[in-house]
């Protein structure tokens, strides 16, 4: 066993236990602190795949701008801090149900294997191959992203204000 391959399974095990956090907690906030702890695992799996400005951007967007929106707006809605609030999930079965075929799935795929057609694709240089995809050909739905995020920030806003 290679030292990068102890340190995915360190990193992979860490990253699964973090999402576990955010999945199975009660605290909504302690759920919100340990998705922030899943994203830096999965940017640091990015490292491990030679992706680093796919890691720099998990980093940037995922930990320093969604979570923190997320954070924002659970502290802002007074209503979800509230002792009379219960978290009721009513979809336990189908969720387990989705689970176990992902975990069927991910088994037959390790043990048959997956047979690759080619080898990667040549790209071009990432950083400004992304720029320019999004400046011409994604600059409408990276707009609409942007509404979306400043639309849930007014919506937190609007939640919380007292009446």
């Amino acid at each position: 066993m290679t030292i990068q391959l102890g340190i995915f399974y360190i990193l992979a095990a860490f990253t699964v236990w973090a999402a576990a956090v955010v999945v199975l907690g009660k605290n909504i906030v302690r759920a919100a602190v340990a998705l922030i702890f899943t994203f830096c695992g999965m940017a640091a799996l990015y490292v491990l795949l030679d992706a680093e400005f796919l890691a720099a951007v998990q980093v940037l967007i995922y930990v320093g701008g969604i979570t923190i929106l997320l954070l924002f707006a659970i502290m802002l809605t007074s209503r979800i801090s509230s002792a009379a609030t219960r978290v009721i999930n009513d979809q336990v079965l189908l969720s387990a149900i989705a689970a176990v075929g992902l975990l069927v799935g991910l088994i037959y795929a390790a043990v048959r294997g997956i047979p690759a057609l080619s080898g990667p694709p040549r790209l071009p240089e990432t950083a400004p191959f992304l720029g320019r995809a999004l400046l011409t050909t994604y600059a409408l739905p990276f707009e609409v992203v942007s509404i979306l995020l400043l639309a849930g920030m007014v919506g937190a806003i609007v939640l919380a204000r007292k009446e």
